[in-house]
């Protein structure tokens, strides 16, 4: 009866993974659900912060302000890449880094110097591993990323590209379309460009203090709450892909152990059958 040992042994191990990937299920839907919710609040004020950007914008305007230069060619830019300092969520983070690796080749074949900032363990790890040098990375953000966490990112990027160093900087990150649509995508945050279709709307309104005033407070909150979307975005992103992987896994496991089962149970019979053939066999030797 080894092999049915062995058996049992292969179920219960099954089983106890299956109850961990179900535990973890129930908590990523759990979180997700909560990163889900930062996102819907986020996207109001994010409406908001663009519509005025569109009123205020003009091309006179635009040239007083560094956040708005459009460089005539980009020579140096900055990438900053957002990933989960966690696996077990498929191809998640693999998705982001092929992403994150298909913009810094593009720009490099256009003589692009490109600088990297991490965001995530993954994505620090790789990069790392290839053995590229990372300006900046940040592991200690967690599930709940603040407007804070996004300034602490962005800001010194910003002063760089006001003085002329940097003439671009884009940003790697998953957007929440949907629990089940989370695409790897790619934003340009320097320099600002108001919602398209929008640019240069005239509206018959007075501001106080003037709109010069308003811009130069108001480009900075703009550019910290991009960060911030794609903080609250790729968070609800993971958890979401990680809710997928491991329902997967559950189902996996709920598949491997009805195979299991059945071996066993066909294991066993044949070992009856054999037992009781051997007896049959032995009183037949003795009555003969």
């Amino acid at each position: 009866m080894a092999k049915g040992r062995e058996l049992k042994g292969r179920i219960k191990s099954v089983e106890n993974t299956r109850k961990i990937t179900r535990t973890m299920e129930m908590v990523a839907t759990s979180k997700m659900k909560r990163a889900m919710d930062r996102v819907v609040a986020a996207r109001p004020y994010a409406q908001a912060l663009g519509e005025v950007m569109s009123r205020l914008y003009s091309p006179e305007l635009a040239e007083r302000f560094p956040l708005l230069r459009q460089p005539t060619q980009v020579r140096r830019a900055a990438l900053v890449l957002i990933t989960a300092n966690r696996g077990l969520a498929g191809a998640f983070n693999a998705n982001l880094i092929r992403e994150s690796r298909g913009l810094i080749a593009q720009l490099e074949r256009d003589g692009v110097e490109v600088e990297l900032h991490a965001i995530g363990r993954k994505g620090l790890g790789y990069y790392r591993y290839l053995g590229r040098a990372v300006a900046s990375n940040r592991t200690d953000i967690g599930d709940r990323p603040t407007v804070q966490n996004a300034a602490e990112i962005v800001d010194g990027l910003m002063d760089a590209f006001a003085k002329g160093q940097l003439d671009a900087v884009y940003i790697v990150h998953a957007h929440f379309k949907s629990a089940i649509s989370t695409p790897p995508t790619t934003e340009t945050i320097l320099p600002v460009a108001p919602p398209e279709g929008r640019q240069g709307r005239q509206h018959d309104y007075l501001l106080f203090p003037s709109a010069e005033e308003i811009l130069a407070s108001l480009l900075p909150s703009y550019v910290r709450n991009m960060v911030y979307r794609a903080l609250v975005e790729n968070t609800a992103a993971f958890y979401s892909a990680q809710r997928t992987a491991m329902k997967n896994a559950t189902d996996n496991a709920g598949d491997i152990l009805n195979v299991l089962r059945r071996t066993y149970n066909r294991a066993r019979q044949a070992q009856i059958t054999q037992e009781i053939a051997e007896i049959v066999g032995g009183a037949a030797a003795l009555q003969g």
